[in-house]
């Protein structure tokens, strides 16, 4: 299959659905983990709760690498999780996308509801909401911020490349991604097919920000109704 310049052959393909399952899965699993820690430290009062705060901004910047290589000591066959077998698997380069992904999450959410939780809980408290409304409007109220995180964390995902390829090897047909994939062509020369693949990860990373710009466009018209 061919579009102009862009060779869609069946070793591209895969490549491509490796890269949008592994990108789909640490995305949703980060954004449900980074999101429930990210309110819970909000609303949480503990003893050490801004060392914690701190961790977790530093842990945003961790490098690439650093995830893989811990998730490959954990998932190496002497390693604790090492019975699974886990080890260079799509199900092991999600871990690490989780580990890489999930303090950015949680951090975001963190940052968003310091600034705007205190004032939904007064204007909830003063309207008479329950608990579960309250949470629902506070919901409400941070969506874009919600939708930004997602696509942060997508962005993250399908672009990433040195965890990935420690623990997923860079298999072809198994964990070979559109970045791993690069990277090799890269040193074998082969820049026309890497350019191919460049391209095809700027369409992808393009049309899920303007499906995102456009989910909440037609929210605020919604809201205007």
């Amino acid at each position: 299959m061919s579009f102009g310049i862009i060779n869609l052959s069946a070793d591209t393909l895969s490549i491509i659905g490796v890269t949008l399952r592994m990108s789909f899965f640490s995305t949703l699993i980060s954004t449900v983990l980074g999101t429930i820690l990210g309110l819970l430290l909000e609303k949480s009062s503990f003893p050490g709760k801004q060392i914690v705060v701190r961790l977790c901004r530093t842990f945003m910047g961790m490098p690439p690498v650093v995830a893989g290589l811990i998730v490959y000591l954990i998932l190496m066959r002497r390693g604790p999780l090492g019975f699974l077998g886990l080890l260079f698997t799509i199900e092991a380069m999600v871990i690490a996308q989780v580990v890489l992904i999930t303090p950015i999450i949680t951090g975001m959410i963190y940052t968003y509801a310091v600034r705007s939780a205190p004032v939904i809980r007064v204007f909830a408290k003063t309207m008479g909401a329950t608990r579960f409304q309250t949470q629902l409007l506070f919901i409400r109220e941070m969506k874009g911020e919600f939708y930004f995180a997602i696509v942060t964390a997508f962005s993250r995902a399908i672009s990433e490349v040195g965890a990935v390829m420690i623990v997923g090897g860079n298999i072809q047909y198994k964990t070979r991604t559109m970045t791993t994939a690069i990277t090799m062509l890269r040193s074998m020369g082969d820049f026309s097919q890497g350019i191919t693949l460049g391209i095809l990860l700027l369409i992808i990373a393009f049309s899920l920000q303007s499906l995102s710009d456009l989910f909440r466009r037609n929210e605020k018209i919604a809201e205007n109704f």
